[in-house]
């Protein structure tokens, strides 16, 4: 039996891509409600299968294998679980934000629609971000989110991140939020 990384968050587990999760990924990024806001993650089955196998599952491998220096490292891909059921029901990711000055670190993520509004995302990324700020070099995570999309503010706002600016990214614009592991810490305590 694999053992896959995984980082627990309450109802959810966050766990590192496999091939098997594949048609789940597929699945989520042909929703509306998450191309809408994450257009690049739209894809063939093909392409996702090729991304998966080639890109992404490599790309974990070289994140965790660098822990806890991951700097210079891209990209961390691991899938919302929803603990009762092992479905895979969403992503919560970290990355380089090219589009975004220095610490340019990245939390992006997408919840089905079948499992909105449960509190599961807002668990995820809390997860992710205590991963990173105890477990990395990371001192301030960043996430971007499109003006209209309200689901996704009201989520990193819960999560401690402040409005930093708007910014246009491929002719969109964007509210740029950051983290700071001190502030973090600071929020934790209290």
């Amino acid at each position: 039996m694999h053992h896959y990384f995984t980082i627990d968050c309450g109802e959810v587990l966050l766990r590192a891509f496999r091939v098997e999760d594949v048609d789940a990924i597929y699945e989520l990024t042909s929703q509306p409600e998450v191309y809408e806001f994450l257009p690049d993650w739209r894809s063939t089955r093909e392409q996702r299968l090729n991304w998966v196998t080639n890109y992404e599952i490599p790309a974990n491998k070289a994140f965790l294998s660098a822990l806890p220096n991951i700097i210079g490292q891209n990209y961390l891909m691991l899938g919302i679980i929803l603990k009762e059921t092992g479905e895979f029901i969403g992503f919560c990711n970290t990355g380089i934000k090219e589009e975004l000055c220095e610490p340019n670190r990245e939390i992006a993520y997408a919840m089905s629609k079948h499992y909105r509004n449960r509190g599961y995302t807002t668990q995820a990324v809390q997860g992710l971000i205590q991963f990173l700020f105890e477990q990395t070099n990371v001192e301030q995570v960043n996430t971007i989110v499109q003006l209209q999309n309200v689901s996704s503010t009201k989520v990193i706002e819960k999560c401690g991140f402040q409005y930093k600016e708007n910014i246009e990214i491929d002719e969109l614009m964007y509210a740029h939020y950051t983290l700071l592991k001190e502030d973090w810490q600071k929020d934790k305590v209290n």
